[in-house]
This record gives C-alpha cells, sequence and structure tokens, in this order.
C-alpha cells in the first residue's frame, strides 16, 4: 500500500459510508477484519459484526481524513470526526492491511480544547 491507496481506501468508506450504503462502504474490509475501541475496550471480529451496527448508529456522523502517515501495510491516519453537527474531536486512527483491505482497524477519538494562552510564545504558526 502507498498513501495515494490508503486515502482512497477511506475516502471510499467516508463517500459510501455518509450517503447510507455501508454495503459498499465495507468494501475496504476483509471479511475477518478486526475494529477495536481501546477507550471502550469494545473488539468487533469480522466485517459483518460492525457493518450491522454501523448501519443502525443513531448519529449522523462526519469524518475528515487529517493526515495519512505510514507504509507497507501498516498507516496512521489522523481524522476528525463529529457527530450530529456537533463539535470536531480528533485523533489517530490505526489500519492495517492485508493486501489492499484492511485487516484490522483500531480508532482513537477524543474531544478538541484550547490551546491555552501561556505556551503561545512557543508555538508555531498554524
Amino acid at each position: 500500500m502507498d498513501e495515494q491507496s490508503v486515502r482512497a481506501a477511506l475516502e471510499h468508506y467516508i463517500r459510501h459510508s455518509a450517503a447510507g450504503d455501508e454495503d459498499r462502504a465495507s468494501e475496504i474490509y476483509a471479511e475477518d477484519a478486526v475494529l477495536e475501541f481501546p477507550q471502550s475496550g469494545e473488539r468487533f471480529e469480522g466485517v459483518a459484526n460492525f457493518r450491522e451496527w454501523r448501519r443502525d448508529y443513531p448519529a449522523e456522523v462526519e469524518l475528515e481524513i487529517v493526515r495519512v502517515r505510514g507504509r507497507d501495510d501498516f498507516w496512521v491516519v489522523e481524522v476528525r470526526a463529529r457527530y450530529d453537527g456537533g463539535p470536531w474531536m480528533s485523533g489517530p486512527a490505526i489500519y492495517e492491511f492485508r493486501g489492499d483491505l484492511v485487516s484490522r482497524e483500531t480508532i482513537y477519538v477524543g474531544e478538541a480544547w484550547e490551546a491555552p494562552e501561556w505556551r503561545a510564545r512557543w508555538r508555531a504558526a498554524p
């Protein structure tokens, strides 16, 4: 895999998921893929298991890809997400590929915070 291929796979997921087509969105996963949320301790084995709860997800989810880094079959993607038009949250998602399909996805999400003014003099300009 290369950065362009990883980004294309994730954009495929985002586009079809936003359109409510979880079957098409889930085409990026191997059938035996694993999805983990370390913050909640959840682990879903097999794309069929997480495709179905995503289909019934009770909120509108918006996703943005910020940055893609990695090589070969291991990639870290910085993402932003928001639910029902609420505040943006950021975090990394770790993707492991087998061939051109995602075999493992680990998602971390956290709320954004205001940068403290006391350290402004050391910050790089946005």
